[in-house]
């Protein structure tokens, strides 16, 4: 997850980066009991302001993920999508956007 969030870090908002560092913690209160892990590790960042937006993620789209009948569209769908991520401007302060906690589903 720290892997991933370095990756994307320099071309989207730094609630973004946040959410997909610190998910697969916040993913554990779905599985984590399974392996006899702390499902609430989470809980360690309830005060944190990407918080909420953090969890409903793993709520609304990440769990489902796991779901092998879950309806998926082709990697090709994606590939617009990411080149315009990477072809952003690294770092640009318009995108990173330091301390706005954005809506999940682009309703601002």
């Amino acid at each position: 997850d720290k892997m991933s969030a370095e990756v994307i870090r320099p071309f989207v908002r730094w609630d973004v980066a946040w959410t997909v560092e610190h998910h697969g913690i916040f993913q554990m209160l779905y599985y984590g009991h399974h392996y006899g892990w702390d499902r609430n590790a989470r809980d360690q960042f309830k005060d944190h302001p990407v918080f909420d937006n953090c969890a409903e993620f793993c709520e609304r789209w990440d769990q489902s993920s796991f779901d092998p009948d879950y309806p998926t569209e082709t990697l090709n769908m994606f590939e617009p999508m990411v080149r315009e991520v990477f072809g952003r401007k690294a770092y640009s302060p318009e995108i990173i956007r330091e301390g706005f906690v954005s809506s999940l589903t682009g309703n601002e």
